[in-house]
């Protein structure tokens, strides 16, 4: 990818340029180890759905190995519908939240985990925050846990209008190694205090500052995705459709960013790869089953065919069947 950071410029996310930009991929030998091993922590009484699509669409995205850290009261309903995970409980705040002590029982994680994505269908951004700097801390601490990936969605990202202790008063959060934060244009208005009506017609430069700002890799998602790195590069995807605009879909999105960053992908190759997976999956579904109606937990179904058909394999494939 060095050809695409030469110049500061917005680069299209097309079929090409994913295709020069390969996602790692497990050797013919490989076991779920070499796939990634990849931790969701999310969910809450009222919102268990969301942790459970995510994690779908982390393994549909290539994921090898996953763990469910949830709240203890919809642990076991999220462990029956996900029969491929392990699933952790969690002791609960009553807003929802996590208490601190899950920093504790998830420490055990740390070294083990390739990705980890924090935020779907979470509850209590206080006390999410607080986690989320506790985690942060044991992740990123070490040079074996700055390998973990960390994806920041939904309640998470208010991580950024909470400082850790210690933190110099009126002083901007700042990650102190890069993770990826997934903001619409409503989330994003939340988190900078700028109108939403001036982010939508402005979303290159506040996502541009805004990773610079936060030291992020920023899918500020729309019709029009923009994805911008901490160094100053940009990315653009538009493609989908209206049916994608539902309940859950930025969970599912989440979710496959998260499985991508697990097989080894860079932050903003996860970012851009899965903006593009979700939104071609939207597409596919539309043709067979109409722009409105689809669901949101059907995104990650159409998820392994379009890794093969993006990658050109489904071509290859057919091209050697044909010379057989």
């Amino acid at each position: 990818m060095n050809a695409l950071h030469a110049a500061p410029a917005v680069y299209d996310v097309t079929t090409q340029l994913l295709r020069d930009w390969p996602l790692p991929m497990p050797g013919c030998d490989g076991d779920k180890e070499e796939r990634g091993h990849v931790l969701i922590l999310g969910g809450s009484r009222e919102m268990p759905g969301a942790v459970i699509l995510a994690a779908t669409a982390a393994l549909r995205a290539g994921a090898g190995k996953l763990t469910v850290a949830t709240g203890a009261s919809v642990a076991q309903l999220v462990a029956l519908a996900l029969p491929e995970a392990r699933v952790i409980g969690l002791a609960e705040t009553d807003a929802g939240g996590f208490l601190p002590e899950a920093i504790a029982r998830l420490d055990p994680l740390a070294d083990r985990v390739n990705a980890m994505l924090i935020g779907p269908g979470m509850q209590d951004e206080a006390a999410a925050a607080e986690l989320v700097h506790g985690l942060l801390e044991r992740l990123q601490g070490s040079e074996d846990g700055s390998k973990t990936a960390v994806v920041l969605d939904a309640c998470a990202m208010g991580t950024l209008l909470h400082a850790p202790p210690g933190w110099a008063p009126g002083e901007a959060f700042r990650f102190g190694q890069p993770v990826i934060v997934t903001p619409h244009c409503g989330e994003m208005a939340h988190l900078t205090g700028i109108e939403k009506t001036d982010i939508v017609s402005g979303p290159d430069a506040r996502a541009l500052a805004s990773a610079a700002a936060w030291n992020a890799v920023v899918a500020l998602k729309g019709a029009r995705t923009v994805i911008a790195a901490p160094q100053g590069d940009m990315w653009q995807h538009e493609g989908g459709n209206v049916g994608l605009a539902i309940s859950g879909s930025g969970d599912t999105l989440a979710g496959i960013i998260a499985g991508l960053a697990a097989r080894g992908a860079t932050l903003e190759q996860a970012a851009c790869w899965g903006v593009a997976l979700h939104a071609r999956a939207g597409e596919r579904l539309a043709e067979r089953m109409g722009v409105l109606g689809y669901l949101a937990r059907e995104i990650a179904n159409e998820i392994p065919a379009l890794l093969e058909s993006i990658a050109g394999r489904e071509a290859d494939r057919a091209d050697k069947t044909r010379k057989s």
